[in-house]
């Protein structure tokens, strides 16, 4: 669930904005506008580069340096290890500068530090310490682009096109799903890291240019208007910088009851996940003999059914509730994973159960992301879409080292198999605290940011 993983000024027809932004159009007309193609198209190459990078740097770790399971979780916990230290600050600085300078200085650094990594891999020094530090820097970096295109999408569309957007924007994620994974294990596996680390700074090259012709002008919310920090305030209040600013994002999540869950669900879910990935990864080339270009492609299965997920997102809340669909794609989704364990040798089934299992994996999870991402902006005002999405993932995704490490160490104690049913059962909490949580009440139309429970 990606809290996860979203630029002009704000509508005068949204509840927090007092400017109008002719420049917004009809939902028909969300595919007209120059502007949201091209920040969808710099958000799509952004997240090729970033689920390049995904795959590249663990294979690398595990097939050409021989990094063993301990080794494996503290690289991705270092990767993981920016979404805990600095989410909030990203947060607050979102919501003070426009998005697109963000995005676009994020993603220089981004292709400057992989292509440094090229390098060195060339030069024979692409060792376990150098992946470190281009993990966390990679991840540092992500952090501040993801809080700061959500935010910008908020500000580019009305509210009424939020789940169109989003769907939209989604579905690119998927795209990069598909095409990341299996261009990293590809290139990895059939000429060698340092090309397959030069992809994914080629990749983000394109998004600085794309999202660099993006011509609307874009204001920030907070400088038009003061937010509230609880949408039923009566008197509103300036916005504090520094410190302050952190804890109104905090407070506006702690005092709605749907956030609040959100947070829950989602910090059970990437704990879970995290644990699970990292036995993954090992699980696939070790104990199933799966080659890095068949991981890669096993992990590209996630993508169709990613977009088929942002396909139905699109429809099912609107037909059956928010809740609902919520609830019961969570439990589908996660309890696919279950099945892996189960797999054994590298035969032609086990390698198409394992693509079947993705699939349906990614399907449910991505119509759980579309929704809870749509959720979580109808009930935020504007202003405060920056900090609570920074929020959410500090919260959410902050346990995700915690996760790397701890599927390191089951791993170890209990063998890949083991280890892998242990944390793949963990991510079954996610549907059943959503189910006790106001989430599961909510039903085919969303709540508006004054709504709050």
């Amino acid at each position: 669930m990606q809290p996860l993983s979203s630029s002009s000024a704000p509508s005068s027809s949204s509840p927090s904005s007092g400017v109008p932004d002719p420049g917004r159009g009809a939902p028909s007309g969300l595919w007209r506008d120059a502007d949201f193609r091209r920040l969808w198209a710099g958000q799509t190459a952004s997240q090729l580069g970033e689920h390049t990078t995904l795959v590249v740097l663990p294979l690398f770790a595990v097939l050409t340096l021989d990094a063993g399971a301990g080794q494996l979780g503290v690289l991705r916990a270092v990767g993981q290890a920016p979404i805990l230290l600095l989410s909030l600050l990203a947060g607050a600085w979102v919501d003070r500068w426009r998005t697109r300078t963000v995005m676009v200085l994020t993603d220089a650094a981004r292709a400057v530090a992989l292509g440094s990594a090229a390098v060195a891999g060339l030069l024979g020094l692409l060792g376990l310490p150098v992946l470190f530090v281009v993990a966390f820097t990679v991840g540092a970096l992500s952090v501040l682009f993801d809080v700061a295109y959500q935010a910008s999408f908020v500000r580019m569309v009305r509210r009424e096109q939020l789940v169109q957007g989003n769907s939209a924007l989604e579905g690119s994620r998927s795209a990069a799903q598909i095409g990341g994974p299996a261009l990293g294990g590809a290139l990895v596996s059939l000429l060698s890291a340092p090309v397959a680390t030069a992809a994914g700074a080629l990749f983000f090259a394109v998004s600085f240019v794309s999202l660099r012709r993006i011509r609307r002008p874009e204001a920030v919310p907070e400088r038009v208007a003061p937010v509230p920090v609880r949408p039923n305030s009566a008197s509103p209040e300036r916005a504090a910088p520094g410190r302050g600013r952190i804890r109104e994002g905090l407070r506006f999540v702690a005092s709605n009851a749907w956030l609040r869950a959100v947070c829950l669900a989602s910090a059970a879910f990437q704990l879970s996940f995290a644990a699970t990935m990292t036995v993954y990864l090992l699980f696939l080339p070790r104990e199933l003999q799966l080659t890095g270009a068949t991981v890669g492609l096993a992990l590209a299965a996630t993508g169709p059914g990613a977009l088929l997920g942002s396909v139905l997102a699109a429809r099912l809340p609107g037909r059956f509730g928010h809740g609902v669909v919520l609830v019961s794609a969570a439990v589908v989704g996660n309890g696919a994973l279950l099945c892996v364990p189960a797999l054994h040798g590298s035969s032609t089934t086990t390698v198409i159960a394992v693509l079947a299992v993705n699939f349906v994996f990614g399907t449910f999870s991505q119509l759980v992301n579309v929704t809870v991402m749509s959720v979580r902006q109808a009930v935020t005002p504007d202003g405060l879409q920056g900090r609570v999405a920074a929020t959410i993932t500090f919260v959410g995704m902050g346990f995700t080292p915690l996760g790397s490490l701890l599927g390191g160490l089951l791993a170890q104690e209990w063998g890949l198999r083991g280890g892998l049913l242990v944390t793949a059962s963990g991510m079954m909490l996610s549907p059943v605290l959503m189910a006790v949580s106001p989430l599961a009440r909510l039903g085919r139309v969303l709540p508006g940011p004054r709504e709050c429970r």
